[in-house]
């Protein structure tokens, strides 16, 4: 789940992104200033909406929201109030974590991908990755599904090529780091920082 505020851009409206779902499959039931988006077939959640929102809760700039358990508690709460019954339950987990690049094989079907198992505390991905300078045994960011980068470029389950990857490992420059190199290749970090850890 992500929440996303631009008041001056979208108004004063909370989007909540649950899941992408086909715009022809959508529909929408709306309570007061609480709008539940969801498959008509499936019942299947794709998100919600929140009008007036700064009279529910404090949103503070624009962009993706950061999560906290007490700001989850104020969005349930205001959709309570609206009678929309949904309980909104949120991974609060770092997004961004640091991983330990276990193995890199070359990609069956492209020339410059490679696919990597990449360590992240809690579990092992895999990860396809372009980068020139990717290489095991590194201590790299990891971006997990649902990570939103600063391009606003949503992280979801993806195909390359034919091969599953889940997540991105990064780049200074898709971090958004200052002085970031502008030559291709990920950040390598490192090697005490230690797996699993939240990057930022």
């Amino acid at each position: 789940m992500n929440v996303f505020y631009n008041k001056e851009g979208v108004g004063d409206t909370l989007l909540v992104y649950v899941k992408d779902i086909s715009l022809d499959q959508r529909t929408f039931e709306r309570k007061g200033d609480a709008v539940k988006i969801f498959d008509k077939e499936t019942n299947e959640i794709a998100g919600y909406n929140l009008f007036n929102a700064s009279s529910y809760l404090t949103v503070e700039g624009k962009g993706q929201v950061e999560l906290t358990e007490e700001f989850v508690g104020k969005l349930n709460e205001a959709f309570k109030k609206n009678g929309l019954e949904e309980e909104l339950q949120a991974d609060l987990t770092p997004k961004f974590v640091v991983g330990y690049v276990q193995s890199k094989e070359k990609h069956p079907n492209a020339d410059k991908l490679n696919i990597c198992q990449v360590d992240i505390g809690d579990g092992v991905l895999q990860i396809v990755c372009g980068a020139p300078n990717v290489e095991a045994g590194q201590k790299v960011v990891v971006a997990k599904i649902g990570a939103v980068m600063p391009s606003g470029l949503l992280i979801k389950p993806a195909e390359l090529r034919g091969v599953a990857s889940s997540g991105m490992i990064c780049s200074a420059k898709e971090l958004d780091l200052p002085n970031a190199p502008q030559e291709k290749g990920i950040l390598v970090l490192e090697d005490n920082r230690e797996t699993g850890s939240s990057f930022f």
